[in-house]
This record gives C-alpha cells, sequence and structure tokens, in this order.
C-alpha cells in the first residue's frame, strides 16, 4: 500500500504526467465536459420539467380568442374547469386542473397496451388552460363554463377530412361541470349516451339534494345528471360504473335514476363480472349510440385517490379502471371529462393527480382511435 500510494505521489508531482493522463481542456469544452453536453447544445430538448404546465407538454393555444385561434385550428382540446362550489364534501377540486397537469407531465411516447401514441396520430390535440369562472355566484360561473365549451367546440377541426367538430376532454372541477360539457356536445351531436364512472349516482332530485332551500343550491356535484335528462341532453340508454355510496331514499333515488335513463355496474359487480363482464355490459348498454364519457376520480377506492371531495372506501383500482376505459376502444367518444381531483388532500408521491392524468390519457386514446364526424 505504501509502495502504491509514493508512486502516485511521484507521478502526481510531475506536470508533463498529468498531462498524459488528464490531457487539459479549453474552459468551454471543460464546462462541456462536466455538464455531459454535446458542443452543439440543442436548447428543445430536456426533461419533462421545462416549459409551459399544459397537460402532457401539448401545445397551448389561447382557444377563446378569435385572431389567435384561427392560427392554431384543432382536433382535441384539454380544458379545464376550476370550478368545486357545487359540492357537498370537501372542497378544493378547483386546483383539479392544475394538478392533473402537473400529474401528466411524464406522459409520452407509445402505450403498451393499446399500441397508440395519442401525440403522433392524425389528431391536433392543444390545451386551451382554463376558463376563466368567478368563484363567488355558481349560476354565472356555469354560465361562463358554458359559453367557454361553446367557443372552443365551435371552432372548425383541424383535420376536416378526419373529424368535423373538435372534441373537449375536461380537466375538473367538481362533477357540476359536467352539465356545461353535456350541453355544449348536445349542440353538435344530440342526446348521448353517458358512461358515468362514480362512486355516486349524481341523479338525485334538486328537491332531495340541496333544491329544497333554493334553485341555486340544486345545482350540483349530486344533481347534474338529474339536470341533463330533464334538459333532454341524454339518451335513456346511459350507464352508471362502480356505484357503491349510500343513497338518500332507499327506492325512490333508484326510480328516479332509472327514469333518468341509467343502469348500474355497482363496485363490487367487478368482483364476479370481472374488466371483460363490465365492458360487454358497457357496450350492450350503450349500442351504437354516440357516447360522453366522465370519470369522477371517487370511482377509485381512496387508496388510490386520496384526493377527492366524496371518498368512498371499496372502489376500483387504478389498474382495473384504466383496464375498462382501454377496452372500450371503438365506441364513437364525442367528449369526455376526469373530475373531482382535489390535489390538497393528495399524497406526497402524488397518487390521485398521476391516476387522472393517466385517465384523461387513456381518454385521448378513444377519442383518437374512432374519430367522429
Amino acid at each position: 500500500m505504501y509502495l502504491i500510494t509514493l508512486t502516485l505521489t511521484l507521478l502526481f508531482s510531475c506536470a508533463d504526467a498529468r498531462d498524459i493522463i488528464f490531457p487539459p481542456l479549453a474552459a468551454t469544452e471543460y464546462t462541456q465536459h462536466l455538464l455531459g453536453q454535446p458542443k452543439e447544445v440543442d436548447i428543445i430538448t430536456g426533461s419533462q420539467f421545462n416549459g409551459l404546465n399544459t397537460f402532457a407538454h401539448i401545445p397551448y393555444a389561447n382557444c377563446f380568442v378569435d385572431s389567435e385561434a384561427a392560427t392554431a385550428p384543432y382536433d382535441i382540446a384539454i380544458l379545464g374547469a376550476p370550478f368545486d362550489t357545487g359540492v357537498t364534501g370537501r372542497p378544493g377540486a378547483r386546483y383539479g386542473p392544475g394538478g392533473i397537469r402537473l400529474g401528466s407531465r411524464r406522459i409520452q411516447g407509445w402505450n403498451v397496451y393499446t399500441g397508440l401514441n395519442v401525440f403522433e396520430s392524425w389528431a391536433k390535440l392543444v390545451d386551451c388552460g382554463d376558463a376563466r369562472l368567478t368563484w363567488l355566484d355558481n349560476t354565472v360561473a356555469l354560465k361562463q363554463l358554458d359559453l367557454a365549451h361553446e367557443i372552443v367546440s365551435s371552432r372548425p377541426a383541424n383535420s376536416t377530412e378526419v373529424a368535423k367538430t373538435p372534441r373537449i376532454i375536461t380537466l375538473g372541477g367538481d362533477h357540476t361541470t359536467t352539465l356545461s360539457a353535456l350541453r355544449s356536445t348536445y349542440k353538435h351531436w344530440g342526446p348521448v349516451s353517458v358512461i358515468h364512472f362514480d362512486s355516486h349516482i349524481d341523479t338525485w332530485d334538486p328537491k332531495v339534494l340541496g333544491g329544497g332551500i333554493s334553485h341555486y343550491a340544486g345545482i350540483n356535484h349530486g344533481t347534474f345528471l338529474h339536470i341533463a335528462h330533464e334538459e333532454g341532453l341524454i339518451s335513456d340508454n346511459s350507464i352508471h360504473i362502480g356505484i357503491r355510496a349510500p343513497v338518500t331514499r332507499r327506492h325512490g333515488d333508484m326510480r328516479n335514476d332509472i327514469r333518468c335513463g341509467f343502469s348500474t355496474i355497482k363496485a363490487r359487480d367487478l368482483d364476479t363480472l370481472g374488466v371483460s363482464g363490465v365492458v360487454d355490459a358497457i357496450k350492450s348498454r350503450v349500442g351504437s349510440n354516440r357516447v360522453y364519457i366522465s370519470v369522477d376520480i371517487d370511482v377509485l377506492d381512496p387508496a388510490y385517490a386520496p384526493a377527492t371531495g366524496t371518498a368512498e372506501p371499496g372502489g376500483f383500482t387504478t389498474r382495473e379502471l384504466l383496464s375498462i376505459l382501454d377496452a372500450l376502444q371503438g365506441l364513437p367518444v364525442i367528449g369526455a371529462d376526469v373530475v373531482e381531483v382535489a390535489p390538497i388532500y393528495d399524497s406526497a408521491a402524488e397518487t390521485t393527480t398521476l391516476a387522472a392524468a393517466e385517465v384523461a390519457h387513456s381518454l385521448l386514446g378513444l377519442m383518437i382511435g374512432t374519430p367522429v364526424r
């Protein structure tokens, strides 16, 4: 050991020997050497931590200004709906759009299950940012969201030979925001079949949930499907998946739910039906109808999605939900959303926002896999 140390000491005392072993570098070359950079740096290439915080780093487009939107036509738009004053449980979903976008920052490339790369397809994708909504008046906020959907969906599509009308994936916000989306899709497509992933039925009569106080209180995240039915926005072959929360009236709530056009697959039905059985039941129910898919993140068990307003134990795993969604390929999906993500209740590992982002990714795959004119 002493001989080795002595040899190295003598060797490094000789400047010429050091230069042989470690050739001197020019200043710029030395910096590049330390940083591991090539001599010609490409500023476009980088990690997922760069640029504006859009969904999966897709381009931002100001879809609300005619002059700007005209220069950037699109086929599918991401639209944030920062609204959470229609909740009956924990607030916080107004921060959901931002949380989901953060959860999406590593999404890219080819899906190993579906074989799709939604970012390299016929569809031009843009993120329109969030709709500007007041947080002081629900009635005004929902009218603003109605208008935002109307504007974003009325632009001419980019790939007109494939799809005439742009489609929207909404990032919520509480589930009340789906009402504006359904009003928008109705204007372009007529009544749609709703595939509703949730732990709650959300068809409560406003007189039962909130409306006994005022009309204002009657429009909320538990009544929006009832209202959508009353407005004629949805078909009578819609379906709930993942239901497990208690109802207010033992028989009356479910009778009203059926009247609103829904059948139900409860959460524990997955144990007997399996993923393929659930998928078959969904496809059989909606038939050839155009469909709108709404995913309340509380369809997942709180172990997989703690960051939500009204968590209910006994839900799906993230893998089960994604497996069901991806297997719906072929259905004509004309609109979709992921809602009720409230990041303040999430784990430090971003459990819920990562799951919600992957759900949105699957919804993009369904839209791209089945263009609708």
